[in-house]
């Protein structure tokens, strides 16, 4: 299903200059398209649109150990509800933690690599209102954090 994701700003990068009131297509788990809304919403009409308050982004790279939770399930979802759609591969050091990563589409990394959205890339998305907490995370198209 093919969905428009918007927000106040989005930017490609996290240090880019913002686009306001930008919008990214997801189709599957590739980004189809990334501009002003009204243009992508004309480039797909019918999309489903998931508006967001805030800043939209490049899903993250949690780079330090995983947070400490019950399960490494809660494990790996912490770490989504802070924006992080990979981790690095010293930090998931167990088969369980590599494998609740795997059933939630987070990567697991060799080294850290820098978050960009890009046409045709994997959809990785994050989204932060004013105070910098995580209001949303989309993992290979797939939205795994929502905020309520």
């Amino acid at each position: 299903m093919l969905t428009i994701h918007a927000a106040d700003e989005v930017r490609c990068t996290w240090d880019a200059e913002p686009l306001k009131d930008g919008a990214v297509a997801v189709d599957g788990g590739r980004i189809a398209a990334v501009g002003p809304l009204a243009e992508v919403e004309r480039e797909f009409p019918g999309a489903r649109v998931r508006r967001w308050p805030g800043v939209l982004g490049p899903g993250r790279v949690h780079e330090g150990p995983l947070p400490d939770a019950p399960s490494p399930r809660e494990r790996v979802h912490a770490v989504l509800k802070r924006g992080a759609v990979a981790v690095l591969a010293e930090c998931a050091d167990s088969a369980e933690l590599r494998a609740a990563a795997g059933r939630n589409d987070v990567a697991v990394l060799a080294s850290s690599r820098p978050a960009a959205i890009v046409t045709g890339g994997r959809a990785d998305l994050a989204v932060f209102d004013g105070t910098g907490t995580c209001v949303a995370t989309v993992c290979a198209g797939r939205l795994v954090h929502r905020r309520r």
